[in-house]
């Protein structure tokens, strides 16, 4: 069976962005594919992290993929602390990686900015990092969205050298699983920037773990625009804040825009809210209870991170071991 890995970092609650362009693609994935879902915790600290927060966040992240429908039994579910394999896969791989590869990466200079000197060396060397995650599986395949492209252009490129310069077929070339649609789901408070964890303004996003009372007013005090709900998509050009919505209740519905406006075309946004408002709830209140009532039992998380650990390191032992064998380490 085909084998897929993917992560999300511990940096803050997860959102309805996360939920609808990742972890509802996973819970559809699992059936078809041999599935690790890991809480990337050693991504996390390429910027600086409470570590009290980052313990939390660890068991929220867990609490979300279990809430949202992945089964631990079923899959492995672990934070990357857990598995040095990693670390070690990561050094390797660097050895291989080219500077020129790295410097192409636009995501650190997004994340960066104007004070690049001052980043972390592991920001700069993230996409490394990420390609060790998946080749320790020799995964098949990667749900990615747009903002990870790149990286996993890497991931085949490191994984192809490493393959080449040592006259091997250890790795397979991972491919691509493209994200559909709402996988860029955008702010309550702007249409034109994209849903953020990291945003100073609670309603600018749902978190997953909201109880049902905020969901509904968070969508009350979304932004709109004056004008009814179009008919048909072309209508919705220059309304940002009508298409993100519009696009959410599509996604939270397994609908188009197309489909959706032509029910709800001529609506003003009062009534469209309404909808949306019922949909929201019926879909994600669920979701946010069972994460409330995980996080009221940690043991029950921490024993899901620490079978996964387990299974993980299972998988990944015997890669790590013939890459050692490969590249001339001497081992007992």
């Amino acid at each position: 069976m085909n084998r897929i890995f993917s992560g999300i970092q511990p940096t803050g609650n997860l959102h309805l962005g996360n939920y609808l362009g990742a972890m509802r693609n996973w819970v559809r994935l699992q059936g078809d594919y041999e599935c690790i879902f890991c809480v990337v915790d050693l991504h996390a600290i390429t910027q600086w992290q409470d570590p009290a927060e980052l313990r939390q966040s660890t068991r929220e992240v867990t609490a979300a993929y279990i809430a949202s429908g992945i089964d631990p039994k079923d899959n492995i579910i672990f934070n990357q602390s857990r598995n040095p394999d990693h670390a070690q896969l990561a050094w390797v791989l660097n050895c291989v990686a080219r500077l020129g590869w790295l410097n192409r990466m636009t995501q650190f200079k997004e994340k960066a900015g104007k004070h690049r000197e001052n980043a972390s060396v592991g920001l700069y060397d993230y996409p490394v990092l990420m390609a060790a995650d998946i080749l320790a599986y020799q995964a098949t395949h990667v749900p990615v969205g747009d903002d990870q492209k790149q990286h996993l252009e890497l991931s085949r490129d490191i994984a192809q050298k490493f393959n080449n310069d040592f006259k091997v077929d250890l790795f397979p070339l991972p491919e691509p699983i493209i994200l559909g649609v709402a996988s860029r789901v955008m702010s309550l408070r702007n249409g034109k920037q994209k849903m953020s964890k990291s945003d100073p303004s609670e309603y600018s996003r749902i978190n997953l773990n909201d109880g049902t009372d905020e969901i509904a007013k968070k969508i009350r005090k979304a932004k709109t625009d004056p004008e009814p709900l179009p008919s048909e998509v072309e209508g919705l050009e220059e309304r940002p804040e009508a298409e993100n919505l519009v696009g959410i209740y599509a996604a939270l519905g397994d609908s188009t825009p197309e489909v959706v406006l032509g029910d709800v075309g001529g609506l003003p946004f009062s009534g469209f809210k309404e909808q949306l408002t019922e949909l929201a709830v019926a879909q994600l209140g669920p979701i946010g209870e069972e994460i409330q009532r995980l996080m009221a039992e940690p043991g029950e998380i921490d024993a899901v991170l620490r079978d996964g650990g387990e299974r993980a390191r299972a998988l990944s032992g015997p890669v790590l071991a013939e890459v050692f064998e490969t590249v001339g380490f001497l081992r007992d």
